[in-house]
């Protein structure tokens, strides 16, 4: 079946990945005369509900801080209602006492989704966790809250590297964290195809995500494993701001050898074209421009056979890593507004009153206000133009090298018109259709941040971790300069 398990670690990482299976849920389709384009069995499981009738639900695991899961229960209406409490203890014959925090009360819109009435479109104002615009239930398996910080703390701050990997290295000696989140979920598969995970990589998770892949790989050493690494774009002070490079340079040197495909995701992104009305305050509408290019990027990956141009994880690598050497790549978008014509079998598609657009969405952080200078060398880019014509698909910049591996995808499966993802986001009326282009790139222009990153973190580490550290971003430098020689270029960034 080629299945796909997700790990999703932070806050962050949730609401993008609820989006994502919102996406994913509104697939389903209950006509036997309308078959699905898209094969569900890739990322949900079956199983069997408390009243013994069968439940399909999303093959993740959900890891967040105390407090982190807002009005979501473990045990939800497909399983139980409330967790079994443990009998007290006949033994103690003293008084005892119960301390319990408030409980987080649901939404509206959770309420009538939970209720079965019918649910208005959200806005920002209506989210306050992640969970209160989650469309689907979870096994209770995949609900994974680790007690030792609380969300937001100031007293104790979820926010050093050091403290995400030993809080892994704590959990996972106590409870072996891969033997009892993941290994369920990947053993009911027939066929692991790959592994996806959705991570902070600038503050502790990184680290705690870091420990993660180091099981993984060592436990499906021939397994795909895609890192969505997101990075707060958001602007801070210069101390936060170190701490923050500090911590992604730690994950890319722990992680970028490890995983197949190592995306890193900024968010929001730094540049943010017109067309696009993001309220930067809310992580609902951020998480939302990242998931209209992460679920269109990977859609092929969940076609059914006969439905479009299908693929593996494993394959778009080939594509994109045709050198063995290169795991970093960037995610680039562009957004066609207006009616897009659907194509029908071998018939050419509709005349469109579409605006041609470019990739102007690029998802890749940018740390300093250093100008990436000239224009970055293509090795490989693999293309994704759904429900959009031949004639309005543009050339990504960079894009004429001779010698790049360039693989287009087209796929006739319309993005979603959801209540849960914000109807202005683009700029258009709940009722809009988009055309969509999304593309993941190796290209020279990962050397030049890479080198940025160096620069900018080299006094800010400790001298015990800096030049193994600094080594080790050299190294990441050379892959995307190897084999490259331009006439024109007479030196390398320096």
């Amino acid at each position: 079946m080629h299945e796909i398990v997700s790990l999703q670690f932070g806050q962050r990482s949730n609401y993008l990945a609820t989006h994502f299976w919102n996406i994913q849920e509104s697939y389903f389709t209950y006509s036997e005369n309308e078959p699905p384009a898209v094969d569900h069995d890739v990322h949900f499981r079956g199983g069997i509900g408390a009243d013994g009738s069968e439940t399909f639900t999303p093959r993740t695991v959900i890891y967040d801080l105390k407090g982190g899961f807002g009005s979501l229960r473990k045990y939800n209406a497909l399983y139980e209602l409330f967790e079994k409490v443990p009998p007290a203890n006949d033994l103690w014959q003293g008084k005892t006492s119960t301390q319990q925090q408030p409980t987080i009360e649901p939404t509206d819109y959770q309420k009538n989704l939970d209720q079965g009435l019918p649910t208005s479109q959200l806005t920002a104002d209506d989210v306050r966790y992640w969970s209160d615009f989650n469309h689907v239930f979870y096994h209770p398996r995949s609900i994974v809250q680790l007690n030792e910080y609380d969300l937001n703390s100031q007293l104790m701050p979820f926010e050093s590297w050091n403290a995400g990997q030993d809080l892994f290295n704590d959990l996972d000696k106590e409870f072996g964290l891969l033997d009892r989140d993941m290994r369920p979920f990947a053993e009911e598969c027939d066929q692991l195809a790959g592994i996806q995970i959705f991570t902070g990589v600038d503050d502790a998770w990184g680290g705690f995500a870091s420990s993660y892949v180091d099981l993984l790989r060592d436990e499906y050493g021939k397994t795909s494993i895609w890192l969505w690494g997101l990075e707060d774009g958001s602007p801070v002070n210069r101390q936060a701001e170190t701490r923050r490079n500090a911590n992604v340079a730690r994950s890319l040197q722990a992680t970028a050898a490890q995983v197949s495909a190592y995306i890193r995701l900024s968010s929001p992104p730094t540049s943010i074209p017109g067309y696009i009305h993001l309220d930067r305050s809310s992580e609902w509408s951020k998480s939302a421009l990242l998931c209209t290019a992460v679920e269109s990027m990977t859609l092929p990956t969940r076609l059914r056979d006969g439905s479009g141009r299908r693929t593996t994880l494993a394959e778009l690598e080939g594509i994109l890593n045709n050198t063995r050497s290169r795991t970093l790549f960037d995610l680039k978008a562009g957004v066609v507004t207006g009616k897009t014509p659907h194509l029908d079998g071998n018939k050419a598609p509709l005349a469109p009153s579409l605006v041609t657009t470019i990739f102007d969405l690029d998802y890749s952080p940018r740390r300093s206000q250093i100008t990436l200078g000239r224009t970055p060398h293509l090795f490989s880019r693999a293309e994704i133009w759904r429900c959009m014509p031949r004639s309005q698909m543009p050339i990504l910049a960079g894009g004429s090298d001779q010698d790049a591996v360039v693989e287009i995808y087209h796929i006739n499966v319309p993005f979603p018109q959801l209540d849960t993802f914000p109807d202005t986001l683009f700029g258009g009326s709940s009722d809009l259709e988009l055309g969509i282009g999304a593309a993941l790139v190796a290209s020279s222009e990962t050397s030049t941040r890479l080198k940025d990153m160096s620069r900018l973190i080299s006094r800010s580490i400790d001298v015990d971790t800096r030049e193994a550290l600094l080594n080790d971003l050299a190294d990441l430098v050379a892959a995307y300069e190897e084999g490259w020689q331009n006439s024109s270029d007479s030196g390398s960034d320096q």
